[in-house]
């Protein structure tokens, strides 16, 4: 495989970002979320909406060959606890590309970037039914340490936090 490039999001990323987001979406979610939100999700709502979250949070993108193949979003804080101190809010690779080391590459980077800034303990939020997400998130090091509740369209879903020591 070519060299991933992992670099801030520009505005021109996010219809690709998008597009990464809904797949992702519709093939990881498949049989978890209710299938008329996953075929009603609505891309240039979406596309609104991250222009102004790419603003908002730290944004990366994995770039492969010139294409956008993969994001993180990530804030230096988070809502759930105050020993966390940060937090993943989204992390997608093109379901095609999954398992070649492209998430991996942008938990890293993540993970990097917080540890230069002092920060100790970073969580990431996953559905409970997502056992490949699991089990991914569980070899990059996180332990499940918390549990909640997500409104997704109509129904609640049970989602598990991943914490990670960066000490």
């Amino acid at each position: 495989m070519k060299k991933i490039i992992i670099r801030n999001i520009e505005e021109k990323d996010i219809p690709d970002v998008v597009d990464i987001q809904i797949r992702g979406w519709q093939t990881a979610y498949k049989n978890i979320i209710d299938e008329k939100f996953l075929q009603s999700m609505d891309r240039e709502k979406k596309i609104e909406k991250q222009k102004q979250e790419y603003k908002n949070t730290s944004f990366i993108v994995a770039e492969l060959a010139g294409q956008v193949v993969g994001y993180c979003r990530y804030l230096e804080n988070n809502d759930y606890q105050q020993n966390i101190d940060c937090e993943i809010r989204a992390l997608y690779v093109k379901p095609e590309l999954k398992y070649q080391g492209i998430g991996s590459q942008l938990v890293t980077f993540v993970i990097n970037e917080f540890k230069q800034k002092n920060k100790t303990k970073m969580i990431i939020w996953c559905l409970k039914e997502n056992e490949p997400s699991k089990k991914f998130y569980t070899k990059m090091g996180g332990k499940i340490m918390a549990e909640k509740s997500i409104e997704i369209g109509e129904k609640t879903y049970p989602e598990v936090g991943f914490v990670y020591d960066l000490k």
